[in-house]
């Protein structure tokens, strides 16, 4: 206190001056209608780019809830476009066929960790068993292509066999000739952006730039994109061939994906399980 003291007593005319100075500007603004409408019109002004700044980092701050509602949002929709193409126009009579149901729904789901340098690499999202994810669920980028394949799941959390996983096997046909062929990573190079279709029987002829699309043979909705053909490889003695691809997805740059459920495919694994091995 007494320190305190000392301090007010040393520097009591600055004191003095800093309380005569507002003072003196609240009595003049107060007093004076000229100098009243600046000061209002001056401090509205810095409170209003003060509130604008603390909007604009409100919502920078809420990007990641906006990008979660654009991604369900999308979600959605490419359920009802799915659901629209299984409609048949030609049909003017109205009947129950299951048949024309739709079977696949899309899921939006946020990566919360994923690699792209090792020779398996795995996602992780942020959606589990509670949101109806599976083992061997196919999940596609937002943008334009493959991801990969759901492989274990948690409660709330999922990984995903990225393609980019020597594992991984995806059925896909050339768009313009129907060709099927096995799409597989790493054999030759680990680029995150380009892949390989093998088995491709050498008698087709292949062009650079042909679209990709997935097949439609396993988890994968048919015609989904893929990639284009940047390497038509060499026919040799075998009777297929090994060509390169450059995928659509940018798997460095993956921040949403979509799960996709297949409404048939419990259905479709019982049945074929009880076929016969050999």
């Amino acid at each position: 206190m007494r320190n305190l003291w000392i301090f007010i007593n040393r520097y009591n005319a600055f004191f003095f001056l800093i309380i005569f100075l507002i003072t003196g500007i609240v009595l003049t603004v107060r007093n004076n209608a000229y100098q009243r409408s600046v000061t209002i019109n001056s401090t509205n002004h810095l409170v209003g780019n003060a509130y604008e700044k603390l909007n604009v980092f409100k919502n920078y701050m809420n990007l990641g809830h906006v990008n979660d509602s654009l991604a369900y949002e999308n979600a959605q929709l490419y359920s009802q476009l799915l659901k629209m193409r299984n409609i048949d126009s030609a049909k003017n009579v109205t009947v129950t066929d299951t048949l024309t149901e739709q079977q696949y729904t899309y899921l939006a789901a946020r990566v919360i960790k994923n690699s792209i340098t090792l020779r398996n690499n795995i996602i992780t999202i942020n959606k589990g068993i509670v949101d109806g994810i599976r083992p061997g669920m196919a999940v596609i980028s937002p943008q334009k292509g493959v991801v990969g394949f759901v492989r274990d799941v948690s409660e709330h959390l999922a990984t995903i066999q990225s393609l980019l996983h020597k594992d991984t096997k995806i059925s896909v046909n050339i768009k313009k000739n129907n060709v099927l062929g096995s799409l597989v990573w790493g054999e030759k190079n680990f680029d995150h952006q380009k892949a390989y279709i093998k088995d491709i029987p050498n008698h087709f002829k292949i062009n650079l730039k042909d679209t990709v699309v997935t097949s439609g043979f396993g988890s994968f909705p048919p015609g989904i994109p893929v990639g284009r053909i940047s390497n038509t490889g060499v026919a040799t003695g075998d009777n297929f061939l090994t060509i390169g691809i450059d995928l659509f997805n940018d798997f460095s740059t993956l921040s949403y994906v979509y799960v996709i459920k297949d409404k048939f495919a419990e259905e479709q694994k019982s049945l074929e399980s009880k076929l016969p091995n050999d």
